[in-house]
């Protein structure tokens, strides 16, 4: 059963050139127990759709149209007490950056217990408890809980976040970026955990990652997105084994792999739109390979073209089986 469902998902940012259009009809799901991975390039409207569900948006940020169905309630209807209590209750987010997300003058256990404090009815001896047992979960030493973010590793503060974003026992969690900068050893002990995590506590989980390694290993579903729309969507497996969308077979491509034979890494021409003017039609079309005058005047459907695989092209049909991994 879906944890989340997004449906048609828009949000906009208002600056003094006009909206940005972060993301535009944006519709996945989470089922219990699953791990949504989000990927793309800088800018495609991940984090934006991430800090949506979360009500976190800046000041200039305005969800424009759509429903974001968590646990059966539509969260755009509620206001922003009912939000307060949603979060961290039944969704919470690691967010990239643990550094800046910790405040650097408050021991670190102290962070964790207000969030208790804040959300359940326990006494300030219970928190703290509750703060141990967390930091034990998350394979740091109890005793550390007094100590200040400056005294502990990128890897043991990103440690730190996941046990925050545990503190009350939430339905889903969603990772923002949770590995960048640091080390591909301490990367992989932190993918590690969230996987025994969400095993051990049946968590639901949305991952958002540049890394496509990552969600190779880690996610069971992942959306492809670009320029504030889903490209592909479906399980990791067709994902990486035949994609149906030329953007995520270039995308794939740009990734350096160990398997297989030697092959020279590709790139994708081009940059990413402006999404204050974004181009008519698909919005791929200026940087795609294949495109035709139709993807330059019409908006590709995104449809089911397999079962349980969704993709937004004119062309699926004449380049299934044709696209490889960094085909163009």
């Amino acid at each position: 059963m879906p944890i989340l469902e997004v449906r048609g998902l828009v949000t906009h940012y208002l600056t003094m050139q006009g909206p940005v259009e972060a993301v535009s009809g944006v519709s996945f799901t989470v089922d219990e127990g699953q791990t949504l991975g989000l990927a793309g390039e800088s800018g495609c409207g991940k984090t934006t759709a991430a800090l949506s569900i979360m009500g976190l948006l800046p000041s200039n940020g305005r969800i424009i149209g759509g429903e974001i169905i968590l646990d059966g309630e539509d969260l755009l209807k509620k206001d922003e007490s009912e939000l307060r209590e949603t979060r961290w209750r039944k969704v919470s987010i690691v967010f990239q950056g643990a550094m800046n997300a910790l405040n650097p003058v408050i021991n670190v256990g102290e962070q964790i217990a207000e969030a208790i404090l804040e959300k359940e009815e326990v006494t300030r001896d219970e928190a703290w408890e509750r703060v141990r047992e967390l930091f034990d979960l998350v394979e740091l030493e109890p005793g550390r809980v007094k100590e200040f973010p400056h005294e502990f590793s990128g890897g043991m503060r990103q440690r730190v976040m996941i046990a925050m974003a545990l503190a009350c026992n939430p339905k889903l969690v969603i990772a923002d970026e949770p590995i960048t900068a640091l080390d591909v050893i301490v990367q992989n002990q932190i993918m590690e955990l969230m996987k025994s995590l969400q095993s051990r506590m049946n968590l639901s989980q949305m991952l958002i990652t540049h890394d496509l390694s990552v969600i190779a290993e880690t996610c069971d579903r992942v959306g492809i997105m670009y320029a504030g729309k889903l490209m592909e969507y479906a399980d990791v497996g067709p994902i990486f084994k035949r994609p149906l969308h030329p953007y995520t077979s270039l995308l794939i491509g740009a990734y350096p792999s160990i398997v297989g034979e030697k092959r020279p890494l590709k790139f994708i021409p081009g940059a990413p739109p402006n999404l204050i003017d974004p181009p008519k039609g698909c919005r791929f079309h200026p940087r795609c390979p294949y495109a035709q005058e139709i993807c330059g005047r019409e908006e590709p459907s995104f449809l089911e073209e397999e079962p349980g695989h969704h993709a937004a092209c004119h062309f699926v049909d004449e380049l299934r089986g044709t696209l490889s991994i960094g085909d163009g």
